[in-house]
């Protein structure tokens, strides 16, 4: 009876392809209960695994109910600025009202804005750490631009101001969407498909290479502190290290990135540590 038993936990199992005309065994198979288990075990880790990467880290996951994308964050930022205003009209209308009140009663009215410097100062203080980095990175700008302004020894000649350089145009197509200061600092040009991008002046790559969100992405140094940003490449034509000049083809345009929304080309331009508008300074 045990040998039995044994002989019954191992059965071998056999799964056989057979040509229905000629009978001939095309693939044969054999296995046993605990290899069965294995497999499937196996096919469930694997098609789970496959299903988390395609949801996490492709846009895919853009089209979970509820998961936050671009629009939405900047949906979300335009209603955080409306809400502050609106607070703020809301307060200035109750101190109106209060004054109002005190002159009918015969009191002293309240000095507005006191109340309104005390209220910034409450702000500032629930916001303290934000505004001592926001007030430590203004203080580096300005000591380093003071520095750059007053160095003799480098004797090299003084940099043009923004005004009076030449841009070259990065990508001949037409401006989509153009320079919000506080939504959109930058602007997004779109072109024809395998259109080739170009480097606004000269300078040399200071970074060059993909990120989920933005793609294919290349920053260019130029001289007077200013910095350009090319986002959203199809594909790369230069590395870190290599110096451009103006019009040279740096990249091609495309839509990569979780955050573009079709092809173009996500221009930004930034001067001194600050997003300017291009617009201003090249003829799209």
């Amino acid at each position: 009876m045990p040998k039995d038993k044994r002989q019954r936990s191992t059965i071998n199992y056999r799964l056989t392809l057979v040509d229905d005309d000629t009978h001939d065994q095309l693939w044969v198979r054999k296995f046993t209960r605990l290899t069965l288990i294995i497999a499937a075990i196996t096919a469930v880790v694997v098609t789970l695994a496959a299903f988390w990467c395609l949801v996490a880290l492709t846009p895919v996951r853009t089209l979970i109910p509820g998961y936050p994308d671009a629009r939405t964050k900047s949906d979300a930022i335009q209603n955080a600025i409306r809400i502050d205003s609106l607070e703020n009209v809301i307060t200035k209308w109750e101190l109106y009202s209060e004054n109002l009140r005190r002159v009918v009663d015969g009191e002293e009215p309240l000095k507005i804005d006191s109340l309104m410097r005390a209220r910034s100062k409450t702000r500032e203080a629930g916001a303290r750490d934000m505004t001592e980095i926001s007030a430590r990175d203004s203080l580096l700008r300005k000591e380093v631009a003071a520095e750059d302004r007053f160095d003799i020894a480098s004797g090299s000649p003084k940099a043009l101001p923004i005004e009076g350089m030449h841009f070259f145009i990065p990508l001949k197509g037409v401006v989509s969407r153009g320079y919000e200061k506080a939504l959109h600092p930058y602007i997004d040009i779109t072109a024809p498909d395998n259109s080739v991008v170009m480097a606004t002046l000269d300078g040399t790559v200071i970074s060059a290479g993909w990120t989920d969100e933005e793609g294919y992405t290349i920053r260019i140094q130029h001289e007077g502190d200013i910095i350009s940003v090319y986002k959203h490449n199809q594909k790369l034509m230069k590395k870190t290290g290599d110096k451009v000049t103006a019009g040279t083809p740096i990249a091609i345009v495309g839509g990569t990135g979780s955050t573009a929304d079709g092809e173009h080309l996500h221009f930004e331009l930034w001067h001194k540590g600050e997003a300017v508008d291009p617009t201003k300074y090249i003829s799209f």
